[in-house]
């Protein structure tokens, strides 16, 4: 008789058994099927999330920014001319920012002053909390925002002075629109007439305050070649330009960054979850061996097996996919509100389609990687090896690895296709790679280690120690999980008690209690003295203040104009805008010398400047280069005479550029102060004697200061442990998943010991010995894996100080442990009801 292969099974038949086979509640395939939605539903929320924010910068940049182009000046107004030529491309709008003191007979406060002409705003509506869509305040009125309304004790319709002019609370701010661009708040805002801060007495040569020119254009003309036009044409005029693609580019770094961050969450929770899914999928279909090899003894081919399972488990990676997705859906407007107040985020429930499709490809991709070698592996053997499989365990298949590395393949493509950060990710990604080797190098090593190993007088730990090695033993596949699934609990610690401690670090215990602006130079005497009469202990340090830009740097006979470069890296932020300046002839506190030496005490020689060393380096100077600065439209030469480090977390005057007082002492400038009470007491009838004495100075409050920036953090805190937990949660499910898998491989092991007569006891005691010497082999290993990645994020994503607290991590990696001794005895409860007979007949 002729052997004729069996017909091909049609894919309607294929899927009619495998829906008859397949469990309405995915039973067997919960692990995959939670895998699967851990991971997407945290890409779909981190896409959305991200698009979403983008899109509102992108679509309200010009609300935003208050208008299509803004330039800004310090320490000036712009000239007749300057102003002529923003009005040849359209409508503007201008005004002032300065911090100033907003006072009333009884209670003082630092503000925010925005003082804004009657074109203000040119894009979007400020609205005021009783309803009113309102402009600029006419002269003599203000719109206060709450916290200004409550530091003053007034209600609406009292009046308040700023300066020396009375003015009158019209209103309550509601919404801002262009309060995202105007950066970090150093008190609430008080917005007044263009003309007040004049007439108040705040501005005079030297005041330090910013002029800031919007630009509504009147057609359609590109921002860069505007801001190229007016640069060229007041090439000294130090501006400072933003633009509507970029209203806001600290958002713009902290979404960024945000963003890398959540992509690099959501990558490792696919890559623990791949570990979950090959592992439940092999689970499964070991459970589903009996039915496998009765479908090949009744004629089904191996293409036919191959389409009945892969059916089944794409039906739960769909199910999971979409799950995820939705849920994506859902938990983004719970981490909007995370960060409400810090970016723009539309309210309510957010659907973008692409980052909703890219997250159900990853899935999908996922599943089809990491499935693929078990389920192939199935059908290349005979039907026999399959029923033996219990007793005889299968052999690897090599081939069936070409699928597993070729879907590995299209997500790392797919990753570095869809990501703005390629480096980024492709790094994640080979360390991603490089721990799944390390990890299983080192359950080889286990396995090898424990087959060397002495053996031991006590019976269980020598068992145990021998489940390790045995054939068929499941070790390289619990190393990988318990690795992977601790690694996530110390990455999820290591953050949050990281970001915790740039929160109580010590910048709060070393942090003045307030900075003085604009105190006048023949006014110093003055100001100590009314310092010192309410607090004689009080610690006062003043500083010429002054802003400038630098206008070029390097060589003298090579040096760089600031304007000819194409961009400027995060280390060379002082050639960003003007900075802050001042000038002393001796080294200031808490800064150290690296390279150079220090002018001497009225040093009257060619003039010099320290630069602070990280942003020497980042520009590329050195002791004996020059920069040319700009300060009030007139531009200085100064040489480099040495670099310096400075201690940033005294919160104190610490300026990057400190010149020698021949450099820059001529021009026009106050002094700032910092002020140290040893008696908080007094702190209210500070405030309203430096009101009455010097009107035209300005307070900020380091407290405040400090407040707001703690709830900034805690903002993002909230956030990344929200986003992180999904890395856990995915780790929990691998953990499970991977002990429910080694749990069925144990069952004939359990059988035949209890018929030698172990007790329940001595069973339970092998599992937690085997599961216990695993976890604390792989301690290590996490520990050393989620810190690196902790690391990483913290320093290099958001640039916080590496501040863990390992007491915390190491008491959360210690509740890792418990878990997985835990799960270990969940799982192998079950085992112990298993009857011999019963599960002898079916291995």
């Amino acid at each position: 008789m002729s052997n004729v292969p069996s017909p091909r099974m049609s894919w309607a038949m294929a899927w009619h058994i495998a829906r008859r086979d397949l469990n309405a509640r995915f039973k067997g395939l919960r692990l995959l099927l939670v895998c699967i939605f851990l991971g997407t539903a945290a890409l779909a929320a981190i896409g959305t999330l991200t698009a979403a924010i983008e899109r509102e910068l992108d679509t309200r940049g010009q609300e935003l920014l208050g208008g299509d182009l803004e330039v800004e000046v310090w320490q000036r107004d712009l000239t007749d001319e300057e102003k002529a030529a923003l009005n040849e491309y359209g409508t503007i709008s201008g005004g002032t920012r300065m911090q100033a003191m907003a006072s009333t007979p009884d209670a003082a406060a630092p503000v925010e002053l925005k003082a804004v002409d009657t074109n203000w705003p040119l894009y979007g509506t400020l609205t005021l909390k009783d309803g009113r869509e309102v402009g600029a305040p006419a002269m003599g009125e203000a719109w206060l925002g709450q916290g200004a309304l409550d530091r003053l004790d007034i209600a609406i319709g009292e009046t308040f002075r700023v300066g020396t002019s009375d003015v009158t609370a019209a209103g309550v701010i509601e919404n801002e629109p262009d309060r995202l661009s105007e950066g970090f708040q150093l008190g609430p805002t008080v917005i007044v007439a263009e003309q007040l801060p004049y007439r108040a007495g705040l501005i005079a040569p030297g005041t330090l305050y910013e002029s800031k020119y919007r630009v509504a254009f009147d057609s359609g003309q590109d921002p860069d070649a505007v801001r190229e036009a007016l640069e060229e044409r007041f090439p000294q005029s130090g501006f400072d330009f933003r633009d509507r693609d970029r209203a806001s580019p600290g958002a713009d770094r902290f979404v960024r960054n945000m963003s890398d961050f959540l992509t690099l969450v959501g990558l490792a929770a696919l890559v623990i979850a791949g570990i979950g899914i090959g592992g439940g999928v092999a689970s499964y279909l070991d459970a589903r061996r009996n039915s496998i090899a009765t479908l090949k003894v009744l004629g089904a081919s191996s293409g036919d097996i191959v389409r009945i399972y892969a059916m089944q488990i794409g039906a739960a990676a769909l199910v999971g996919s979409f799950a995820g997705m939705a849920t994506g859906i859902l938990v983004t407007p719970l981490l909007g509100m995370a960060l409400q107040g810090l970016l723009p985020v539309e309210s309510g429930f957010v659907i973008e389609p692409a980052p909703l499709m890219l997250a159900g490809a990853y899935g999908l991709l996922v599943a089809f990687a990491f499935a693929a070698t078990p389920l192939l592996r199935a059908r290349a053997f005979p039907a026999m090896a399959l029923m033996r499989a219990r007793v005889s365990p299968l052999a690897r298949d090599w081939r069936a690895l070409g699928w597993t590395a070729a879907g590995i393949a299209a997500i790392c493509a797919l990753a570095l296709l869809t990501t703005s950060q390629p480096m980024l990710s492709g790094g994640f990604l080979v360390g991603a790679g490089g721990a799944l080797i390390a990890l299983a190098l080192i359950g080889f090593g286990i396995r090898l280690a424990a087959k060397r190993a002495p053996r031991t007088s006590n019976p269980l730990l020598r068992a145990a120690i021998a489940n390790l090695h045995r054939p068929g033993a499941p070790t390289g596949a619990l190393v990988t999980a318990l690795g992977f699934g601790l690694a996530a609990f110390v990455l999820l610690a290591a953050i949050q008690s990281a970001i915790d401690g740039n929160i109580q670090s010590r910048v709060p215990q070393q942090a003045p209690d307030y900075f003085v602006l604009d105190i006048p130079r023949d006014g110093e005497a003055d100001f100590r003295e009314l310092v010192t009469n309410l607090d004689s202990e009080a610690a006062i340090r003043t500083v010429p203040a002054l802003r400038g830009s630098v206008l070029a740097f390097g060589p003298q006979d090579g040096m760089t104009r600031v304007a000819d470069l194409e961009e400027i890296s995060d280390g060379a932020w002082v050639l960003r805008g003007e900075r802050g300046l001042t000038y002393t002839d001796t080294l200031p506190p808490g800064n150290s010398l690296t390279e150079g030496e220090w002018w001497d005490e009225g040093y009257e020689g060619e003039p010099l400047v320290s630069v602070e060393a990280d942003a020497a380096r980042a520009m590329g100077l050195k002791v004996g280069d020059y920069l040319t600065i700009g300060v009030l439209g007139i531009e200085r030469d100064v040489r480099v005479a040495n670099l310096r480090v400075i201690d940033w977390e005294t919160m104190g005057f610490n300026y990057a550029l400190v010149f020698s007082s021949n450099a820059i002492s001529d021009a026009p400038h106050n002094l700032a102060a910092t002020i140290e009470l040893s008696d908080d007491s007094q702190s209210g009838a500070l405030l309203r004697q430096m009101v009455t004495r010097f009107p035209s100075s300005s307070v900020i409050e380091i407290g405040q200061v400090l407040t707001e920036a703690r709830t900034i953090l805690e903002q993002v805190g909230a956030a990344t442990l929200a986003a992180a937990s999904v890395a856990v949660l995915a780790g929990l499910a691998v953990l499970m998943g991977a002990i429910a898998a080694a749990r069925a491989s144990r069952t004939y092991d359990t059988v035949v010991l209890r018929v030698l007569g172990a007790s329940r006891k001595q069973v339970l005691g092998l599992q937690l010995a085997e599961y216990g010497v695993l976890a604390a082999l792989l301690a290590i290993v996490a520990l050393a894996l989620g810190s690196t990645l902790a690391w990483f994020v913290i320093t290099e994503l958001f640039e916080f100080d590496w501040l863990p607290n390992w007491t915390q991590v190491l008491s959360v990696l210690g509740i890792g442990l418990l878990l997985v001794l835990g799960f270990a005895l969940g799982g192998s409860l079950p085992l112990l009801k298993a009857k011999p007979a019963r599960a002898l007949r079916e291995l």
